[in-house]
């Protein structure tokens, strides 16, 4: 491997069979090397953003709102609040005097004009630095207007995006058990850490329904204020982007009871699977009841069907790509598991998988399901990946906005599976929308005209 990490960063790569396992990951950006990390203000908002009969206001500069409006493709079969990004600008006299009053004043006129079902309030570097007490102007406004309203604590300078998420929990946690549980049956769960990007969650919603099993609230994607409220009341927290919301699962737990699960919808063995763990925890739990095993045969029946279904047209793609090869940067290492699996599904071989936020126990993971040869890395960069990339003569490269560039300078293929997508990647039709994507991004004729190995190579016919 081309020696291109500083030499701080040394411990945040591995290849697989090259040493013994021992990854440094979950640690702060390293100044100057250009990281792919965002800051904590931001993943604070890519958790709670989805909110959608929420306000959501951003207590500091306007760039700040900017770079995080409709950050993700979070779509909503309702209100449409979260669409809106609120700022309140805070100046080099706001930095001087304080912002408070600003802030009371913004809450007061947006509430009166939106209506919205609770507010969340996010601090900035700026509020941070300047000491603005957010806690007490929310106390206030709250009791003067009868609406939640809630601080974020998400000053971007106090760690990393993964400390985001945790505040994003903190602050969901102050709804969770102020709602009426009553109504809520006992085959119910949570769907915690699906943003609905491309309207996954309502297939997976759909997947539920099939199964028998009620869900109470969305976390967050399509995610409504007064469900949270009640999320406590369910039989089941199933976690899918454990980073994000595992935090608020365990802390459900410890005060209410509420045991979670993780699982991924992304490919056809573990959308399976989640579904088989979710009828398996209600049959444990209701050995004896003729609904705990309706669920169990209804699971079977829809995984049946849609295999079923779903098989035959992937063999198409299958043939086509066996032998390619690919590489996977993603913000949530869960995902890069199922990616790792959906690429072994339709035989491509995945040569470098790494994350933003992984931990120790998720690159073990990966290293375990890995070939030998496979780069892993944590919180990489543009020159790192660069290197990697050209090392390995990759075919494809599924990441995000940051990455798409990259992959585009090289002539390699590229797949968005980030949150600014616009197809569905997740449940059984997802995996058929990822190898279609994935071959047609590979075999496109464009490839002919850049300067790769892969352009003297004879393209299939097309399929389909």
């Amino acid at each position: 491997m081309e020696a291109v990490a500083l030499k701080d960063r040394q411990n945040q790569i591995h290849v697989k069979g090259q040493a013994p396992f021992n990854i440094t990951c979950n640690q702060d950006s390293l100044a100057g090397a250009v990281s792919q990390r965002a800051c904590v203000f931001c993943g604070s908002r890519v958790v709670l953003y989805p909110i959608a009969d929420a306000l959501h206001l951003v207590h500091g500069p306007i760039g700040c709102a900017v770079y995080t409006w409709d950050i993700r493709g979070a779509l909503s079969s309702g209100p449409e609040l979260h669409r809106l990004s609120f700022s309140t600008d805070l100046q080099e006299m706001d930095v001087i005097f304080g912002g408070e009053k600003k802030l009371r004043l913004a809450l007061l006129e947006l509430i009166k004009r939106h209506t919205p079902k609770a507010a969340f309030v996010y601090s900035t570097c700026i509020v941070g630095i300047i000491g603005d007490d957010m806690e007490a102007v929310c106390r206030q406004v709250e009791s003067e207007t009868g609406i939640s309203v809630i601080p974020v604590k998400s000053e971007g300078f106090m760690g990393n995006k993964r400390a985001g998420y945790q505040a994003a929990c903190d602050a969901m946690f102050r709804l969770i058990g102020t709602g009426d549980t009553e109504k809520i049956s006992r085959f119910s769960l949570n769907i915690l850490g699906d943003f609905n990007l491309a309207g996954e969650i309502w297939m997976i919603r759909k997947y539920y329904e099939r199964m028998g099993i009620e869900v109470v609230a969305n976390i967050t994607g399509d995610g409504r204020v007064d469900d949270i409220r009640r999320a406590h009341g369910a039989a089941l927290n199933v976690v899918q982007c454990s980073g994000s919301t595992m935090g608020l699962a365990d802390m459900i737990e410890e005060e209410y009871g509420v045991p979670s699960m993780r699982v991924s919808y992304f490919g056809i063995e573990d959308m399976s699977e989640a579904l088989y763990d979710i009828a398996r925890f209600f049959k444990q739990q209701y050995p004896d009841d003729p609904e705990a095993d309706a669920i169990m045969e209804n699971t079977k029946t829809l995984v049946q069907e849609e295999v079923s279904r779903l098989v035959p047209e992937l063999e198409q793609y299958r043939q086509a790509l066996a032998g390619k090869k690919a590489a996977i940067y993603v913000g949530g290492s869960f995902k890069a598991f199922s990616l790792v699996k959906a690429f072994r599904l339709i035989d491509m071989q995945v040569v470098l998988v790494g994350s933003q936020t992984g931990t120790k126990e998720d690159y073990a993971e990966l290293e375990a399901i890995t070939d030998p040869g496979t780069i892993i890395v944590d919180d990489s960069n543009p020159l790192e990946l660069t290197s990697f990339l050209k090392e390995k003569a990759v075919d494809i490269f599924v990441g995000g906005v940051k990455e798409r560039p990259i992959a585009y300078k090289l002539g390699i293929g590229f797949c968005d599976h980030n949150h600014e997508r616009k197809e569905a990647l997740a449940g059984f039709e997802g995996m058929l929308n990822f190898a279609r994507e994935v071959y047609s991004s590979v075999m496109s004729p464009v490839w002919r005209f850049v300067p790769r190995k892969q352009k003297t190579e004879n393209l299939p016919p097309a399929v389909g």
